[in-house]
C-alpha cells in the first residue's frame, strides 16, 4: 500500500486545497502542443516544476516564482499572461543570474519526465531555495525527457539546452528515474520490454539492460538509499532488483 514519507503531515493533506491551473496553449494546433499533457515532475530541490504541454514540448518553470503568482493572482493562468512571463534571454543575458521559464521542443511526443541532481536529495531539500548559476560538474540540474521513439533527451535545465541524446530503446520510453543519491544514475522503462541504466557523468554511457518483464514496462522508482530498483510492467509482474555499488 502506498503511503507518504514521515515528514509528509497526512492530516494536512485532507485540507489541501488547490492553489492555481497551468494550461498548455489550446489553438493553434500546431503539432507542438495543446493536445494531451502526459507527465509532470518536480526538481528534488523544489527550484523548478516541469510540465508536457501535449505533443513535443515541455515548459520548465522555476517552482518559486510560480507558486508566488499563484498565491498573488489566485488560480488565474499565470502561462498565459505576458505581464508574468519569465526571462528567456540566454545565459549571457541580464538575467543570467535568475531562474528562467524555458519551452522545450523535445522532436516527438513526450511520455516521461524526471530531474537528476548531482547533489544527493537528502541534502537538496530545503525550503527558500537561493538561485546558483549552473556549472556542468558542479551542482548539476538536468531534466531527462522520454519519448514516443525511444529516445531520451537530456537538458541543461537552466540554460534549456540540449546536452545529450541517448539512443538506444527501440520503443516508447515509457518512465525515468534517478538514483537519489546524487550520482547522476538514469534508469528508463520503456514498451521494448526492458530496462536501460545510464551514466550520465559519463557522457550518458549506457551501463547495463535490464531485462525480465514479459511485456511492456510502465514504471520504475529506486529505493530511498539508491541500493534497489523496482519496476511494473504489462503483465503485472514486479521486479526487484538489488544493486551494486559498481553496477
Amino acid at each position: 500500500m502506498a503511503s507518504f514519507p514521515l515528514r509528509v503531515n497526512e492530516k494536512e493533506i485532507v485540507r489541501s486545497r488547490t492553489i492555481g491551473e497551468l494550461l498548455a496553449p489550446v489553438a493553434p494546433f500546431d503539432k507542438k502542443c495543446g493536445r494531451e499533457n502526459w507527465t509532470v515532475a518536480f526538481a528534488p530541490d523544489g527550484s523548478y516544476f516541469a510540465w508536457s504541454q501535449g505533443h513535443r514540448t515541455v515548459k520548465l518553470v522555476p517552482w518559486s516564482q510560480c507558486l508566488k503568482n499563484f498565491l498573488l493572482h489566485g488560480t488565474k493562468n499565470i502561462t498565459n499572461s505576458s505581464s508574468l512571463r519569465l526571462s528567456r534571454q540566454n545565459s549571457d543575458g541580464g538575467q543570467k543570474n535568475k531562474p528562467r521559464e524555458h519551452i522545450i521542443d523535445c522532436g516527438d511526443i513526450v511520455w516521461s519526465l524526471a530531474f537528476g541532481s548531482s547533489v544527493p536529495e537528502k541534502q537538496s531539500r530545503c525550503v527558500n531555495i537561493e538561485w546558483h548559476r549552473f556549472r556542468f560538474g558542479q551542482d548539476q540540474l538536468l531534466l531527462a525527457t522520454g519519448l514516443n521513439n525511444g529516445r531520451i533527451k537530456i537538458w541543461d535545465v537552466y540554460t534549456g539546452k540540449l546536452l545529450l541524446n541517448l539512443v538506444d530503446h527501440t520503443e516508447v520510453v515509457r518512465d525515468l528515474t534517478f538514483a537519489p543519491d546524487g550520482s547522476l544514475i538514469l534508469v528508463s522503462a520503456s514498451r521494448d520490454k526492458s530496462l536501460r541504466v545510464w551514466d550520465l557523468k559519463d557522457d550518458g554511457n549506457m551501463m547495463k539492460v535490464l531485462r525480465g518483464h514479459q511485456n511492456w514496462v510502465y514504471s520504475c522508482a529506486f529505493s530511498p538509499d539508491s541500493s534497489m530498483l523496482c519496476s511494473v510492467g504489462a503483465s503485472k509482474a514486479y521486479l526487484f532488483l538489488f544493486l551494486g555499488s559498481r553496477w
